[in-house]
């Protein structure tokens, strides 16, 4: 599909107009936040992760004036609250989630933005909600599959040798062929130092795996308030990952096949993202054969690299005016 995203890549800053906190049971608190024209489109985007969480350049997606946009923090994710993180946490309790708090803003149907993490929720929240949609945009596609995450955790060594070597280090030689299994137990383990190691050992792999050269492990100190977050934030990824993100039952490529063929759906990826290979948004295209996808050529896996937002921005523009995401 050829498109012209516009010449700004994201709108200015802005302060959301309300926030709040909705209280979803089971122990957990979720944050979100409103900004935007009252009666413009609802909009809801999710973030990436398991474990991440919106900022506020997530905001500068969004047209204000044409846009009433929703963002929140998933369980246990950002500045949501839960008294045990790890429980009553999955796909299927943030789909909950999803679905209660457009009830509580009163929003009909909205257009539901997701990317990587938040693209396989979109999908998953959309297959069990498709009346609730306006229309789904999507970007660096994660289907959550097994050899999805092989490909992460294993496969990828082949492109990033002495990165992954450093990622395996941490762990006896043996380890390495069990190795999303031994950073869960590490990170879950009662030795801060082994937990902290582990935690250390997987941003630097993601953000090598992201940047697609290799980057060395930062030094924080243990007990400091940086630790303890990195620490929870690759706890709740890992909880999700060696439970194949709790779709055992309702595997995505399936989940979209049920999708109305009116549902609008933009797919967009780029041909050098390592994180979510370009593979999966083909196959997800092809077993949607109304869905629009965007191939960015010199992009990887990030929002925020230029060609990425300014495409995003530019269909979320195409998306108010015209209601589909197809090339104008």
């Amino acid at each position: 599909m050829a498109f012209t995203p516009p010449s700004a890549a994201l709108y200015p800053p802005i302060s959301p107009d309300t926030t709040g906190y909705l209280d979803v049971g089971q122990g957990h608190r979720i944050y979100f936040e409103q900004f935007g024209a009252l009666h413009g489109i609802p909009a809801v985007f999710l973030h990436g992760g398991p474990g991440s969480g919106c900022n506020a350049q997530h905001r500068q997606i969004f047209n204000p004036k044409l846009y009433r946009a929703v963002l929140f923090d998933q369980r246990a994710c950002g500045r949501s609250q839960a008294q045990e993180p790890l429980t009553h946490n999955t796909t299927q309790d943030l789909v909950r989630d999803i679905e209660a708090l457009r009830l509580h803003l009163g929003i009909e149907r909205w257009l539901v933005v997701g990317g990587s993490w938040g693209a396989g929720l979109s999908l998953a929240y959309a297959s069990q909600h498709p009346a609730q949609c306006l229309g789904l945009l999507l970007r660096g596609v994660f289907l959550g599959r097994e050899q999805d995450l092989h490909w992460f955790f294993q496969d990828m060594c082949q492109l990033l040798p002495d990165a992954w070597a450093e990622l395996v280090s941490i762990f006896p030689s043996h380890a390495h062929k069990h190795l999303l299994k031994n950073l869960h137990e590490g990170l879950n383990s009662n030795e801060p130092e082994r937990a902290l190691a582990c935690a250390l050992a997987w941003q630097a792999w993601e953000r090598s795996v992201t940047a697609r050269v290799r980057v060395v492990a930062e030094k924080t100190a243990l007990h400091s308030p940086a630790a303890i977050e990195l620490i929870n934030k690759y706890q709740l990824q890992s909880h999700y990952l060696v439970n194949a993100c709790f779709l055992a039952n309702t595997p995505l490529l399936e989940a979209a096949r049920t999708l109305p063929s009116s549902l609008p759906v933009g797919l967009v990826h780029g041909r050098l993202d390592w994180v979510c290979r370009p593979s999966s948004a083909w196959e997800l295209h092809t077993n949607m054969s109304h869905s629009q996808l965007i191939w960015l050529d010199a992009c990887g896996h990030l929002l925020f690299e230029p060609a990425m937002a300014q495409t995003i921005v530019g269909l979320l523009d195409q998306f108010a005016q015209h209601q589909n995401f197809e090339s104008p």
